[in-house]
């Protein structure tokens, strides 16, 4: 069995403060990246849900955007 060093420990404490700490101050940074990575994940399931729908012409599309459909 491996044995912890007790640099080891106290380096894993300090770098768990600091991650704390930057998350902290940065918050919105935060907050922006996990946004965007949700964001990125949606797109994806919609692209793989469009490949498996039927195509439709670009006429169709533009109905629907302009409310004639």
């Amino acid at each position: 069995m491996e044995q912890v060093l007790p640099n080891e420990v106290r380096l894993k404490e300090i770098m768990k403060a600091a991650f704390f700490e930057a998350f902290e101050e940065r918050r919105s940074l935060f907050y922006d990246l996990i946004a965007e990575v949700l964001e990125d994940m949606a797109l994806v399931r919609a692209i793989k849900e469009g490949e498996d729908s039927p195509s439709v012409s670009r006429a169709e599309v533009f109905d629907i955007l302009e409310g004639r459909a």
